[in-house]
């Protein structure tokens, strides 16, 4: 199994585990570290780095960060650059992270780095197109006593 390392800024990855928890129970190989305020760049590098070994069970890990160019991201990237069989995707949102969850069984980690960008991706919606889109095929029925 693919082990997952979810970080981000302040309660960033203490809130995506509540989550996770909530929606895919509780979880092996999968390791959720805050950047806090009173924590140095070089700290987090440390839990990083710690977290990564914890989780790998020889399929690689993937490490889901909140910001890309922020310091969980840049620490991580860091990691990546000197270890093999580490990827990263930044920018990570809770749809990703719950299914990284559920698809990380049987695939491959690049396999796994794609699913999780397509599912990324198409949570992002806008509310206001997606009715006015439903709307448009639906069209209000009108009483016959004009209420």
């Amino acid at each position: 199994m693919i082990g997952i390392i979810v970080s981000g800024h302040i309660h960033f990855a203490s809130g995506m585990q509540s989550a996770v928890k909530a929606i895919a129970g509780e979880q092996k190989q999968m390791e959720f570290i805050d950047f806090v305020e009173s924590m140095s760049t070089d700290e987090l590098e440390a839990k990083l780095r710690q977290a990564a070994l914890l989780a790998d069970s020889g399929e690689g890990v993937l490490f889901l960060t909140d910001i890309p160019g922020g310091s969980p991201c840049n620490r991580a990237l860091a990691i990546m650059m000197d270890t093999p069989n580490i990827e990263l995707i930044a920018g990570a949102n809770l749809p990703m992270i719950a299914n990284a969850a559920f698809e990380r069984e049987d695939v491959s980690l690049q396999e796994l780095v794609e699913t999780l960008l397509e599912i990324g991706a198409s949570c992002m919606q806008d509310m206001r197109k997606e009715l006015e889109a439903v709307m448009e095929l639906e069209p209000v029925a009108e009483c016959e006593d004009g209420l």
